[in-house]
């Protein structure tokens, strides 16, 4: 973090570095403007994010002063704090659905993971913050599945409305997780019916306030974001090379701010509706094999070896050599705990998240930062894996001797 925050100070396109949108929507809170104006220019009132992380660095901005060194460190090192406490929930659902040995292997792996010291130290982006929510409610999850206690499932709906608010994507795996749930509660006779419902309801009043705003501000019917239309755009529409297409974005293109300005937020995300089904409906094969290839790049870091790419993403290569192994070992954590009739309950639970959680992505766009709820969870799994063989080994080699 001390090496790499001196380029968050730069001042170029108005410290556009400094969180992107998000730094731009904190700036405007703190200086009084309202959630509002989230690029270059005073545009009114947006939906483009959810309010809790603006929220967080507005108040930074507050306290230490709008795009200075002391803030950018302050967000930084919260966001390293996110990171590091990440470790508890990994360790006790390690403890829970594995094993001693796997939980505290988790934990050190997480340490020095490198994905978990990139994501905390060198964007202000909430990737961490995230991270820890998803460990948290998997973790709740697993602590309810024998309780029908209704206090703690209010506070497991609003902590998942609070999610929610930072990352409207976690809400898919709101159906699988609350489904698991329900089954679970249901086979051993207890509550499970009203014990959901309580969970729902006080989800719903978490989240309720945000769409009321949004319909009276905006004058539109937004449950949470209104920008998914546009991320379609930037990762499909005319893009051949790259994941990320900034030509068809207010923030890469002067044409499309300039149209975001002049059309206002809501007339100009409209048009991106349009200009994305218009390419689905031209262009249905691409958009699958786009789609497709977008699952590739989530599990393995692989996007494209050619070298136009690579002068772009010259770090692809290293993500990729550690990516790739580490689904597999997390597949083959999984697979074993199907296997036991002791753990499959987990297995199914942790399959559908991997399977619920970036479907949003697969269908729009996807950067490296969306993945990382995932690893705390993939890395448990590769753990479970890396345990069991080292056990097989040891049992193996003292067969041997015997």
């Amino acid at each position: 973090m001390g090496v790499v925050y001196h380029g968050f100070l730069d001042p170029g396109r108005d410290h556009w570095e400094f969180g992107y949108e998000l730094g731009h929507l904190a700036r405007s809170i703190a200086l009084g403007h309202g959630f509002s104006s989230p690029y270059w220019t005073n545009t009114g009132p947006t939906a483009l994010l959810t309010p809790v992380y603006p929220y967080l660095l507005a108040g930074i901005f507050s306290l230490f002063g709008v795009f200075t060194k002391t803030s950018a460190l302050v967000i930084l090192s919260i966001n390293c704090i996110f990171s590091s406490v990440t470790a508890i929930p990994i360790f006790y659902i390690g403890l829970k659905s594995f094993n001693l040995r796997t939980a505290k292997l988790a934990v050190w792996v997480w340490a020095f993971y490198p994905y978990a010291i990139n994501f905390s130290t060198t964007t202000m982006w909430y990737h961490s913050f995230v991270a820890l929510l998803l460990a948290v409610i998997l973790l709740v999850a697993l602590h309810l599945e024998s309780s029908d206690r209704l206090m703690y499932w209010t506070g497991f709906g609003v902590l998942f409305g609070f999610a929610a608010l930072t990352n409207p994507v976690i809400l898919a795996i709101l159906p699988f997780v609350g489904g698991w749930l329900y089954v679970r509660l249901a086979r051993q006779n207890k509550r499970a019916v009203t014990a959901c419902a309580v969970g729902l309801i006080a989800l719903l009043l978490t989240v309720i306030p945000w769409p009321i705003r949004n319909e009276l501000v905006m004058k539109d019917r937004i449950p949470f974001k209104d920008g998914f239309w546009e991320e379609v755009c930037v990762g499909n529409v005319r893009n051949n090379l790259h994941w990320w297409d900034g030509g068809v974005h207010p923030a890469g293109n002067d044409a499309d701010r300039q149209k975001f300005e002049r059309m206002g937020e809501i007339d100009y995300l409209a048009m991106k509706r349009t200009q994305a089904l218009t390419f689905i409906r031209q262009h249905p094969g691409t958009y699958i094999f786009r789609s497709l290839r977008r699952v590739v790049f989530l599990w393995t870091g692989f996007w494209s070896l050619s070298p136009a790419y690579l002068s772009l993403e010259p770090l692809d290569l290293w993500s990729i050599s550690l990516l790739t192994p580490l689904s597999i070992l997390a597949l083959c954590g999984l697979y074993q705990e199907w296997l036991s009739a002791k753990t499959r309950k987990y297995a199914v639970l942790f399959a559908m998240v991997f399977f619920s959680f970036p479907i949003t992505y697969y269908l729009s766009h996807l950067d490296p930062g969306y993945r990382h709820p995932l690893d705390p969870l993939l890395i448990l799994l590769a753990c479970s894996t890396i345990i069991r063989w080292l056990a097989q080994m040891r049992d193996t080699s003292d067969l041997h001797e015997a």
